[in-house]
């Protein structure tokens, strides 16, 4: 038995070896194809938050040039100091709160359409028509617009609600400490992200992406098969963005991202050298408690935190959001989901 089963070997050896090496050659194959598609999301994700940090930085810039123009010509000189109070909190908490949406809604979008790809790349082998083609990609991508225009104006507004709240009726001659200037913070971010019990209140997923209902009539007449396939897309990243998931992961970056403005912050609020008795000060969290500046000073300040968050190339604060564990393991677990076809037959 063993020799008629050797003799066979040997007679389709060469049989063998080929589907062998075919077998192997697929394996490979599919297995480079995925490393190919991460590299061109992570190259992708990189220019698409730059450039959008760019024109959301413009478009800031230009904002706050009208509202201090608004405010530099008719006022007295106490009125333009308590505008540019409201205007420079405003500014900064915007910019944390947009940067932080921007990179986590990208890794989102990158990621369904990774998964995309990745069964694009198995079914084209078959001849079947792609999933995601060319100009439904871009379509969809396009979406972002909403976070940098529509989203971003409603955003400055309830922010800027929040802020003079908060700190309309604290006076430009009263020092804060770091710790008081962060339960403000805290405070500003309570009431836009929970609301105030105003009727107006909107999640944040909303700032991301337009209702449902004004994504299709936008498109209701006229809809081409590319159309439908996007419309399908938006569905799929709104349903992701409403999930428990997604507001735990963004939560995560919100709190990196405003604990990194307050470190930028603390170097401002630190001792004066021998101000302990020594001539080496070392900062602790105690003695930086121990430190506090007039508002008319902190308002410099944090409107100069604008350029680290949306200005500074490369930048450190989308770095460090980047790299943030549940970040990473929340834009795996998009993509495995997005990869597998009986998700996208849905």
């Amino acid at each position: 038995m063993f020799s008629s089963t050797w003799n066979f070997l040997k007679r389709h050896k060469r049989k063998f070896i080929f589907a062998g090496a075919f077998v192997g050659g697929v394996y490979f194959l599919g297995k480079y194809a995925q490393k190919k598609i991460r590299e061109m999301q992570e190259r992708e994700a990189s220019e698409y938050i730059a450039q959008a940090r760019r024109q959301f930085h413009f478009e800031s810039n230009q904002r706050t040039c009208n509202m201090t123009g608004t405010v530099l010509l008719p006022a007295n000189k106490l009125d333009i100091w308590e505008d540019l109070k409201i205007i420079s909190f405003t500014r900064s908490v915007v910019a944390v709160y947009s940067t932080c949406m921007l990179v986590v809604l990208l890794r989102v979008q990158l990621n369904i359409i990774g998964g995309y790809l990745y069964l694009d790349n198995s079914v084209s082998k078959s001849g079947m028509m792609p999933l995601a083609p060319p100009d439904v990609q871009q379509q969809y991508l396009s979406s972002i617009q909403h976070l940098l225009g529509d989203g971003l104006s409603e955003m400055i507004t309830a922010v800027k609600k929040a802020v003079q709240n908060t700190l309309g009726g604290v006076s430009l001659k009263q020092s804060l400490s770091l710790q008081e200037l962060e339960q403000h913070l805290n405070q500003i971010r309570a009431q836009v992200e929970e609301g105030d019990g105003g009727s107006t209140h909107r999640p944040l997923s909303w700032y991301m992406m337009p209702d449902e209902e004004n994504t299709l009539a936008a498109q209701a007449c006229g809809l081409t098969e590319n159309d439908v396939t996007t419309i399908k897309l938006l569905n799929e990243t709104r349903d992701m963005l409403e999930s428990p998931d997604f507001g735990t992961v963004l939560n995560t970056c919100l709190n990196r991202g405003f604990n990194r403005f307050l470190d930028n912050m603390a170097e401002f609020f630190r001792p004066p050298p021998g101000a302990q008795g020594d001539s080496t000060p070392i900062t602790t969290p105690d003695s930086l408690s121990h430190v506090s500046l007039p508002v008319a000073k902190i308002i410099p300040i944090v409107n100069g935190q604008i350029h680290s968050i949306c200005s500074e190339i490369p930048s450190h604060f989308v770095q460090d959001l980047l790299m943030i564990d549940q970040v990473k393991e929340f834009a795996a677990n998009v993509y495995e989901t997005f990869s597998t076809s009986h998700e996208l037959q849905k």
